[in-house]
Formats: C-alpha cells, structure tokens, sequence
C-alpha cells in the first residue's frame, strides 16, 4: 500500500478528509487537479461573503443620513472590489497549503481516475498507479445547466465566471431564486446594477419556510431588485454585447449579463466509476450512513452524494468518515440537524423542518414568531428587519424547526442547531440567560411566544 487514505479533492470535503485522516495517524495523500480549497474556497462561499460585505456596506453607506453622518455620494470601484475578494481567496488556499504541511499530507496535483486494485480500488494520476486503504471521493459539483441555456462564460455565466468579472454590469437577469442567485443578485444591485430575478416556483428560497421566503422577498424588493416568479425559461443566449432570456410565456429579457443558478450537477464523470460498478443515481453516488458507496474501501462524501449540497454538510461527512475509519464511533449526521444559510441582506438561516413539513408529517407543534422591529439592539443598529419564527413540538418542548430572516440570522442559527443535536427543549432556551441588548433575544422571545411568556410582545 502506497498510502493509508487517498482523498480526491480538496474541496471543503477533501481537505479536512485529509487532515483529519493524517490527525488520526493515516499516511494521507489529498489529489486535487485545480485549486486547494475547491470551489468554495476559491469560486464560491468565501470570495462571495467578501463581495457581499462591499455590497452591505455599500448599501449602509447610502443611508449614511439614518446615523446622523454625512457622506459624500458612493463611489464604486468594481475591480478593486472584485480584487479584494480574491486576496481573501487565495489567503485562504495558502492556509489549507499551510494546514497540510503542518499535518503531514502529502498533495498531488492532477486528473484522478479509478481502477481496480487490492481491496480498495486503486488510483491512477498521469502515469503513477496508486494504492491505499482506502479511498474518498469529494469531487465536489458544478452549476447545473439545463437545454435552452448556452452558456459562454461572458455574457452567459455561472458563479464560476460571476465570482471573478471586473467588468462592472448594468442591467443583469439571475436565474434561480436560490441562495447562489439570491446573493449575486443582492451584490450586483448594491453595485448599482437593475436586476431581475427569474424563479419558476411561487416564492424564492424555496426549501425554506414561505413565511421567511416571502419577508426576505419584501425586504429585497425594496431595496431595488424585481422578482418574476412561477415561470420557467425556455432559453438563455448570448446576442452580441448582451444576453437575452425567453421566458416559456414568450416574456423576453434583454441585459449585460445572465447568472445561471439552477441548481447543481456532481462531478462523477471520467473517473472510472462506471467501469468498476460503483452505483449512480442521476450522477450522484450513493452511501450509507458511514459514507461507504457500494464498491469495498470507496467512500464519498460531499457534493457528490445525494446528501451534500452545502459546504459545511460536506466537511462533517469528511470528518465522520474518517473518524469511523479509524475506528471512533461519532454519532451519525442527521440531515434535518444541518443549517442552511443564505448571506444576502437580509440573511436567510434555518435549522430543522418548515411549518408546511412539520404538517404534512403530522407533528403537532406550538410556533412562536418575533420581531427584530421590537428589539433594541437591532433598532439601534438599523436592522429592523425580519424575525425569528419556532416550531415546539407541542408535547414536550423540542426544537422541531428554527428560522430567521435578518441581518445576522447565518451567526444565530447556531443556537438552535446546538439545541436540537442535543435534544434541548424550550424550557432549556429560555432558562439560559441571553445578553441584553443583543438580537440573540429575539430566539430567545420566539420561544417564550410559542408557549405564551414573551413580556415583550
């Protein structure tokens, strides 16, 4: 055996994969054939929050007045804004290049593909053949592009192309109401772009509570983006200079640039997967509930699965994958205990299941709902916006769903994530004294709103 643990990729699956394996006393090998750190790292989670901090204070800026300050009118660099974000990119490659070093993982940098070997399968890397253990899979996905859409990477692009265009756009249609579109949408607005959002459901942020959606939604709107909602799109093409998107009711929209944010596909393709029986399922590979796939010492994890989807999903898989390996017995990751978070203003963060899940699988539950317009930390910091809203299970007490739209919502959902995978009830929450003034009171309120003790409402 060459190596104990083989990683392919080093996205936010592979490299913690990587790291928690040489951690744990693993001969590690980490494969990755474009950038440490993967998309997230340098195409998506991390240079997007930067640009969406110019973006916030941008906006902040603009309402200067509201503070008592008087600022001259906003000037945008959009390069330099654009610059600042890949410095906070490549800040961060350099630190996971730094945590290997420091851990002891050996990289190599080029195309992976499988074949068969001694146990697990064996790895080949141009004309090396590798063999290990065994072997994880975190090749992460791409954007999803459906027939209809031709995309150029100019005029029409993914957040592969968004996240790095200096070029400053005017007028832009994002397809996609969900968190990718969302936060291109709200960054180029506040850049002083006029942007339509397309979304062939009803309400944007779909997979989350329509209460929350439809007040994120409100929020958006008044800050300037427009919303064209149930309609599908029949095609997406460049024309000249600009792009034009067809709407299936023959609805036409011309502009400087076209997002494409439809969802995503896993990158499963051209590594040998096929040829050694390892299960798909629409491209996606299948595990148990310790990351195996079906072929002996192929595990996966991430984006890749059916299960991944977020950043933070695919390095807890990682870490559970690898502590099980080494023979630890971590409790299993249950997807309803997973936040999602969405990092436009307002945020968008939730934990658990929605209202409408909650009743179709017939839990009875108490909900609560509070106002940050009638909390003091976030009237004075101008952030009136939004609210937290409960869901108690109406028997004893659990956190059955958590969700927050406002500014900081992405920081505070961690309060109920920690609840509900430690099984604390609400008289837990409101028996911990949360700060005064702080916006973290308003979950405390939602609680004390569900079972009727708020004195603030």
């Amino acid at each position: 055996m060459d190596y104990d643990v083989i990683v392919i990729g080093a996205g936010p699956g592979g490299y913690p994969a990587a790291i928690r394996a040489a951690q744990l006393g693993f001969k590690t090998l980490c494969i990755e054939r474009e950038k440490l750190g993967g998309v997230c790292l340098n195409w998506g989670c991390i240079p997007s929050k930067a640009l969406l901090k110019s973006a916030e204070l941008a906006n902040k800026i603009r309402h200067a007045s509201d503070f008592g300050l008087k600022v001259p009118s906003l000037e945008v660099d959009f390069p330099a804004v654009v610059g600042r974000s890949r410095k906070v990119a490549e800040r961060h490659e350099r630190g996971v290049a730094g945590l290997f070093k420091k851990y002891g993982v050996t990289t190599l940098f080029g195309e992976a593909k499988l074949v068969a070997g001694q146990g697990a399968p064996a790895v080949v890397v141009g004309d090396r053949t590798l063999q290990a253990k065994h072997v994880i899979l975190a090749t992460g996905a791409r954007a999803k592009v459906f027939p209809g859409i031709t995309v150029d990477g100019e005029r029409v692009v993914t957040y592969r192309e968004a996240i790095v265009r200096t070029e400053q756009p005017r007028k832009v249609t994002v397809l996609g109401a969900g968190a990718i579109g969302l936060e291109f949408a709200y960054f180029w607005s506040a850049m002083g772009a006029e942007v339509t959002v397309v979304e062939g459901l009803p309400e944007i942020l779909p997979r989350e509570d329509v209460d929350v959606a439809r007040e994120a939604r409100k929020q958006l709107e008044k800050v300037g983006l427009t919303f064209r909602l149930g309609t599908f799109v029949k095609t997406a093409e460049r024309v000249g200079d600009g792009a034009k998107v067809t709407l299936v009711d023959g609805t036409v929209f011309e502009s400087d640039l076209v997002l494409v944010a439809l969802g995503i596909v896993p990158n499963s393709e051209n590594l040998g997967l096929e040829a050694l029986g390892v299960t798909l399922e629409r491209g996606f590979v299948p595990v148990d509930d310790t990351y195996r796939t079906n072929v002996a010492g192929l595990f996966a994890v991430g984006d890749l699965t059916p299960r991944g989807g977020l950043a933070h999903t695919a390095t807890r898989q990682a870490e559970l994958c690898v502590e099980q390996l080494a023979g630890h017995h971590p409790p299993k990751l249950r997807a309803e205990d997973i936040p999602s978070a969405t990092y436009c203003q307002p945020q968008v963060a939730s934990v658990g299941l929605t209202e409408a899940q909650a009743k179709a699988a017939g839990i009875e539950v108490k909900i609560g709902k509070f106002p940050f317009l009638a909390n003091g930390k976030a009237q004075g910091a101008g952030t009136p916006e939004g609210f937290v809203k409960v869901l108690l299970g109406a028997k004893h007490g659990e956190i059955v769903g958590a969700h927050i739209v406002g500014a900081d919502a992405t920081e505070m959902i961690a309060e109920f994530v920690l609840a509900r995978a430690n099984e604390l009830t609400a008289d837990e929450i409101l028996h911990a004294v949360h700060a005064h003034p702080t916006c973290s009171e308003v979950m405390f309120e939602a609680v004390a709103q569900a079972l009727g003790r708020t004195v603030h409402l």
